[in-house]
């Protein structure tokens, strides 16, 4: 029994990351194909599988086209400034724009992996997200973000920069190393 016991599990280990990305990967696509072809449905009273998905990609590559090309700056940071004046949806619109920024956008904040050293023999990989925090009137810290393993949150540590220690390792491989739970293997 411990001989079949150990094969399962061995092939639960192989089988269970493949089928649960691609789990989440379908249902991220249907749940948007359903949102768009919902949208377009009373244009083309036709099911087609896979057209949501293909619409919401078209129109989001269309919106960001405009927005490049057509909207001046003057009218986005009009509708920016407008959405900031709201007291809660500012709160919401500028952390996600902010966050998205520094993910995706020109002003990449998490390129910068470290180790922060809490106490004498306790690290959490992180990365430098702001070197200078003379706002907060807090010459003598930086701002490093760590992120939870298996989730999508972190925590932001406002720590002493000599705690600080820079790694040399591919930002996005020190990504992966932190948000899962340091299983990930991190090639050299």
């Amino acid at each position: 029994m411990k001989i079949i016991l150990n094969y399962f599990l061995r092939g639960l280990l192989f089988i269970f990351p493949i089928f649960a990305t691609l789990y989440v990967v379908i249902q991220l696509v249907n749940w948007l194909d359903d949102l768009f072809r919902s949208l377009i449905y009373d244009w083309l009273p036709v099911q087609i599988p896979g057209l949501g998905i293909i619409t919401a990609f078209l129109v989001i590559t269309l919106l960001g086209f405009i927005i490049s090309r057509a909207i001046s700056k003057p009218l986005l940071s009009y509708f920016e400034n407008l959405l900031s004046r709201i007291p809660l949806i500012k709160i919401i619109y500028t952390a996600l724009k902010d966050f998205i920024e520094a993910v995706a956008g020109d002003k990449k904040r998490f390129n910068q992996p470290v180790i922060i050293s809490f106490t004498d023999g306790v690290d959490r990989v992180g990365f430098i997200t702001e070197k200078n925090l003379g706002l907060l009137n807090l010459n003598n810290r930086v701002a490093v973000y760590c992120p939870h393993s298996y989730n999508f949150s972190g925590n932001l540590y406002l720590v002493d920069p000599e705690r600080v220690t820079l790694l040399d390792v591919n930002p996005s491989d020190a990504m992966k190393f932190a948000v899962s739970a340091g299983v990930t293997k991190i090639d050299n």
